[in-house]
């Protein structure tokens, strides 16, 4: 039987560690064809060889989604490596919490720049073609922390509560071209997003949540799910937490 996954074009931003390189390998081994992007480009020809040699089928290109030409090249080198796009995975996201009084401006920034410009520059990128072809899919993600906020949290929640919103919006308005959106909100997962966390004191209470923290191959099986339902099912939203988060 036929998984509706196989042989899709999916492009997959933030794919060097953690979820993305658990959903690029995840869904290589469905039969998708992964373009990847991310900013180490060792890291990135280190999974490609993987995918490769595991039987599927892969490219990499160096990407910063702060970047909007770099996230527009990403797509059109896709489209030039393997003649189409079918799914969008924006994925690439920073966590470094800290409290608003800490002042810690730059983090700010940087959040904002990759958490929403970057989901934001994905959506404009592929959003030509998607309407060209009548039909694509944007998975986007967003987080628990974009539906609750906890002291530390407000700026990165509020960009993932901004990722949902703009998900939400663009779902409404892309109906006429046949695409499909997918919100994926992770709880505790093991990744390096904490070691983003510069502020020590959050980041001693963060182990309590991290030590209940699930692998990113659930969110991957989650992600697979989404894309493999047939074209007029539209997965609009996931949230997945380990058994024992209690919030």
């Amino acid at each position: 039987m036929e998984n509706n996954i196989k042989g899709k074009v999916v492009i997959i931003t933030g794919a060097s560690s953690g979820i993305g390189e658990a959903v690029a390998k995840h869904l290589a081994s469905l039969g998708a064809i992964l373009s990847l992007g991310a900013r180490r480009k060792e890291k990135l020809d280190e999974l490609v060889k993987d995918i490769k040699a595991a039987g599927g089928q892969a490219q990499a290109f160096v990407t910063d989604v702060t970047k909007r030409e770099e996230v527009e090249a990403l797509v059109k080198s896709t489209v030039s490596a393997f003649g189409k796009v079918d799914v969008l995975f924006n994925n690439a996201g920073l966590m470094p919490l800290s409290k608003l009084e800490e002042l810690h401006h730059e983090e700010w920034e940087q959040m904002i720049d990759t958490n929403l410009k970057g989901t934001l520059y994905g959506i404009g990128a592929v959003l030509p073609l998607f309407k060209a072809q009548k039909g694509g899919h944007v998975i986007n993600v967003s987080s628990v922390a974009g539906h609750r906020v906890g002291p530390g949290g407000a700026v990165y929640s509020a960009t993932k509560f901004a990722v949902r919103a703009l998900s939400e919006g663009f779902r409404q308005e892309v109906k006429p071209y046949n695409i499909r959106t997918t919100i994926i909100s992770p709880g505790a997962i093991k990744t390096e997003l904490p070691n983003t966390i510069t502020d020590t004191q959050i980041k001693e209470s963060m182990k309590t949540v991290l030590d209940k923290a699930i692998s990113p191959e659930s969110i991957a099986r989650g992600v697979a799910y989404a894309i493999e339902q047939p074209a007029d099912y539209d997965v609009n939203e996931i949230i997945l937490r380990p058994t024992s988060q209690p919030s």
